[in-house]
């Protein structure tokens, strides 16, 4: 992820046990063949392909590798995607729906010849993936979504029992499926990436991107870039144009862990569209206890009540597996998504008027196996290879369905409203004298808008309220102490500085609106 850490955030149990080695910062102007941009899976993925493939390639990222996105998923690697095929039936086609499932699992395929390949133990073990409901009244999307998957070429199943430790009112099955840890896996890639001869750079923020006769990446450190190719894997490009950014939404939702006995495991991967979504899996946690991983709550950023609602999802996790941190801490992190509007992600030339720049984006909550499809298509387009038949479906320049239009329109109302209606109720400086240690306020102030935050000691920091991405004004996330904007999913430690893009550039500082 391209993005700066200003503070540190609460690390995810993938990140807290990797080993992630030191990476050296840019500290020249360089000359490469391809220049990658953004340390997470897809990045990293498609950085290896191409350096294996025998193209020279660098790989920049603004913080450590793997601190984006990637580092805080859930870890599944499965080709069932919640209801996604009933969806894409209707908007692909059952052709488009095909592609994608075979899409899907050739990454599955190919995460595991890697681990067989590198010889690690990424935690990689085979389970059944559900996507379940509890609500008799939504059996009928389950039923639909089965057999949409099973006409895409996947072996699922409808059932109306699973191995959760309550009922269900059905569900859809699908076996042999992934679930590892990322951070592993993705430091073995870096590891792999290097020894092929790639460079990675760390700590080294592009902050803009200009396509002449060569590539070129300036940093924030004043070092260039020059490159033949650039791929931008960035989550939410950083770089794009705005018919590719207005069909994609933000996403963020919060997770719990916490060892539980080994005989509540409930030995699968789960999830279901209601209560704001709840996914479940499990991972390997000492010799007596597996780690309980729940996740849920979405949100878009900057909606707030974000303490509240992680109070929700640890609730629900003790409530249904009995021992939920009973003999070990509860870890808490989050995470952030991108959405597509019509569902499949944008893999290739992000406008028609490009020729040597690729994004990689929209993987909709997918991103582990969307990222390793992502980096092989990459491969493939940029040197020259077969390309696999399902390229055409991620093009970034397809026009969205009709019936996915209403959507697109509303996620543009969102954004319109918050750029404009958040301006109309800001309330005065007078409210920062009742903030709170570790709370934020935006308050209005002589015609300026300003995010004001108290930290543990009562300090007061003063930052613009106005996101340096495209100006849309910035709410406080409560519980993980972050600025973020609504508009496109910029968020900002308390001193302003970028802890995820698109934004490239910091708030500006700002004194206290009541001086």
């Amino acid at each position: 992820m391209n993005g700066t850490t200003g503070r540190a955030a609460p690390l995810s149990h993938w990140l807290a046990t990797a080993h992630r080695p030191a990476r050296p910062r840019l500290e020249e102007d360089l000359s490469t063949d391809v220049a990658v941009v953004g340390g997470g899976i897809a990045g990293l993925m498609t950085a290896w392909e191409l350096v294996r493939a025998g193209r020279e390639t660098v790989l920049l990222e603004a913080d450590q590798i793997l601190s984006g996105t990637t580092g805080f998923t859930t870890g599944k690697l499965t080709a069932l995607h919640g209801l996604r095929y009933e969806r894409l039936r209707h908007t692909a086609g059952t052709e488009g729906a095909e592609l994608y499932a075979a899409s899907q699992q050739d990454a599955l395929a190919h995460a595991a010849a890697c681990c067989a390949e590198w010889g690690i133990d990424a935690e990689l073990e085979r389970r059944s993936a559900y996507t379940y409901v509890r609500a008799d009244d939504r059996v009928r999307e389950i039923r639909a979504e089965t057999a949409a998957a099973r006409t895409a070429g996947l072996d699922a199943h409808f059932v109306t029992e699973t191995p959760l430790p309550f009922p269900v009112a059905a569900a859809v099955r699908l076996d042999e499926q992934y679930q590892f840890h990322p951070a592993a896996f993705l430091t073995a890639l870096a590891d792999a990436f290097t020894a092929a001869g790639g460079r990675i750079f760390a700590h080294t923020r592009v902050t803009s991107l200009h396509e002449q006769a060569r590539i070129r990446l300036e940093s924030a450190d004043g070092f260039d870039v020059h490159a033949s190719d650039a791929v931008v894997a960035t989550h939410f490009p950083a770089f794009g144009p705005i018919s590719l950014m207005v069909r994609l939404t933000p996403r963020r939702e919060l997770v719990v862990a916490a060892p539980v006995p080994l005989e509540t495991d409930p030995d699968g991967m789960y999830i279901t569209p209601e209560d704001d979504t709840r996914s479940v899996r499990t991972a390997p946690y000492g010799r007596d206890t597996r780690l309980l991983i729940v996740t849920g709550e979405a949100f878009r950023p900057g909606d707030g009540d974000v303490a509240e609602r992680r109070d929700r999802l640890e609730t629900w996790a003790r409530a249904y597996f009995p021992g939920f941190g009973e003999t070990g801490p509860v870890l808490r992190w989050a995470a952030q998504d991108v959405d597509p509007v019509d569902g499949l992600p944008f893999v290739g030339h992000p406008h028609p008027g490009t020729e040597h720049v690729y994004v990689a984006t929209g993987f909709g909550g997918w991103g582990m196996s969307g990222g390793i499809m992502a980096g092989r298509l990459l491969a493939a387009f940029l040197t020259g290879g077969p390309r696999p038949p399902w390229a055409e479906l991620y093009d970034p320049r397809r026009l969205p369905p009709v019936r996915e239009v209403p959507g697109l329109l509303k996620s543009q109302a969102s954004v319109a409203g918050h750029f404009v209606g958040d301006r109309l109720h800001l309330p005065g400086p007078e409210t920062v004298a009742d903030l709170a240690p570790g709370s934020g306020t935006v308050v209005r102030d002589r015609g300026h808008a300003y995010a004001v935050h108290r930290d543990a000691s009562g300090t007061l920091r003063t930052v613009s309220a106005r996101c340096t991405h495209m100006g849309c004004l910035v709410a406080f996330n409560d519980a993980e102490e972050a600025w973020e904007c609504p508009c496109h999913g910029s968020r900002f430690a308390p001193d302003g500085s970028v802890l995820q893009g698109p934004a490239t550039e910091p708030l500006e500082a700002a004194d206290d609106p009541r001086s």
